[in-house]
């Protein structure tokens, strides 16, 4: 299997819709996933005001939450209560924005001050800067030790490998490091230089200097597996970021080049990305057939199709969790709904909002429900999630077992899989057995 990174991305960055002169970039996130927008921006006398903040956010609510309950009354009330007060600083506005946000009764519509949102955002695309390493700490020696080095990163085309103990950072010993201090030193600007020492069991100390550059993050890794007579490839996704549809086609196609029978696509997990990414990866699958709409809150319905695309007809088997939310279920359900593939594991999250997400002018970011997503069959899958064809429940010494050893994962020890396979082996096609309600 391919090096598995399992890098979280939720946001991209992109400017404010209200205070600042210029363009902004709008996204509407299914639980994470994109829809650009450009809308003309405005300036505000406010801007050099902790409470500029406070009204970009009301305005950014007013203008696109949606949510059958909201009542602009209220809304409006509030706008003149919070800028009533006085804030000393940011701190004191960002605690008042998130008491009104908490007040709106939906979890998804959220505020993140400059620090987080900038961390996050510097993700979302399924990129980052840097030079492409995951490290951690031994727990017994505490040493910083390279966990993975990215594919095609700096770090790899230094050598790089997972087990290299770091030694030094920009000549600062890491012995007294915390995970948080060493990603400090590792990260910085495109272009910019990194020196370390690194130590190898099998070559001692060396010194390496590396320049830092834009790395694009995996969130696909497969592998093709020989189950018997069959010839299996298997997908991971992790996410659905701005890559992950370019990375699915790769490893469709290269599965299908060493003559796989049938793919299994595991989306356990999976947290969602971008709306679009969902789109696209479902065209890959499937030749026809709806894949998702999305209503706003002027009833605005905008529907996803396929389009004649796919570059398979093999068997699928799509693998999901409690964990498989927003854009996973989007694919999900498109493919299930459309006879495509055979959904095994257990009832997904049931995250079937859209958000808009916005930097404000002071970098802070805030993540604004615009509208809800139903699969091809209309049903309301929010706060209940898709059910999959064929139930199968992990104990709490299975789940245990498979997050404490990763390599478990997609193999005899891991009960959803083996189940997978047992249906791929029991059938030619396992379409036919959701078009003949034939599913035990």
């Amino acid at each position: 299997m391919k090096n598995n990174s399992n890098y979280r991305r939720h946001f991209a960055q992109f400017k404010s819709r209200n205070f600042l002169q210029k363009t902004a970039a709008i996204i509407a996130l299914t639980g994470l996933g994109l829809q650009l927008l450009n809308l003309p921006l405005a300036a505000s006398p406010l801007e050099d005001n902790p409470k500029a903040i406070i009204d970009e956010v009301w305005q950014l609510v007013n203008d696109q939450f949606v949510d059958r309950q909201f009542n602009q009354v209220d809304w409006l009330a509030k706008r003149q209560e919070l800028l009533h007060h006085s804030y000393e600083n940011s701190r004191e506005a960002y605690l008042s924005i998130r008491a009104a946000l908490k007040d709106l009764g939906d979890p998804y519509t959220r505020f993140l001050p400059p620090e987080e949102f900038t961390q996050l955002t510097d993700e979302t695309s399924g990129e980052m800067s840097g030079i492409g390493v995951k490290i951690s700490i031994e727990p017994i020696r505490k040493d910083l030790y390279i966990v993975d080095a990215i594919k095609n990163s700096p770090a790899a085309k230094a050598g790089i490998k997972a087990g290299d103990r770091l030694v030094r950072i920009n000549g600062k010993p890491t012995a007294l490091m915390s995970m948080e201090d060493a990603y400090k030193e590792i990260q910085g600007e495109n272009g910019s230089t990194i020196n370390l020492e690194v130590a190898r069991a099998d070559k001692g100390i060396f010194s390496l200097t590396l320049t830092r550059a834009k790395i694009e993050l995996p969130n696909v890794t497969y592998s093709l597996k020989k189950e018997d007579q069959l010839k299996v490839g298997y997908i991971k996704l992790d996410e659905f970021s701005s890559h992950a549809g370019q990375q699915m086609k790769e490893a469709i196609k290269d599965l299908s080049k060493q003559k796989v029978t049938a793919f299994v696509l595991d989306l356990r997990g999976n947290p969602g990305g971008l709306l679009f990414a969902s789109v696209d990866i479902a065209r890959l699958w499937m030749n026809q057939g709806g894949i998702v709409s999305t209503v706003d809150r002027i009833g605005g319905d905008k529907k996803f199709t396929a389009n004649g695309t796919s570059i398979t007809d093999l068997p699928l088997i799509v693998l999901v969790n409690e964990g498989s939310a927003s854009a996973s279920e989007i694919l999900t359900g498109a493919l299930k709904e459309n006879k495509r593939a055979i959904v095994v594991g257990t009832t997904t999250y049931g995250k079937g909002t859209v958000q808009s997400v916005h930097t404000l002018s002071d970098g802070s970011g805030l993540a604004v429900t615009v509208a809800r997503y139903y699969p091809p069959s209309g049903t309301d899958i929010n706060h209940k999630g898709i059910a999959p064809d064929i139930s199968v429940s992990l104990t709490n010494e299975q789940k245990s077992a498979l997050q404490n050893d990763p390599n478990l994962v997609g193999t005899k020890a891991d009960p959803q899989y083996e189940k997978a396979i047992y249906i791929l082996k029991s059938v030619k096609s396992p379409t036919e057995l959701v078009r003949n309600n034939l599913l035990p």
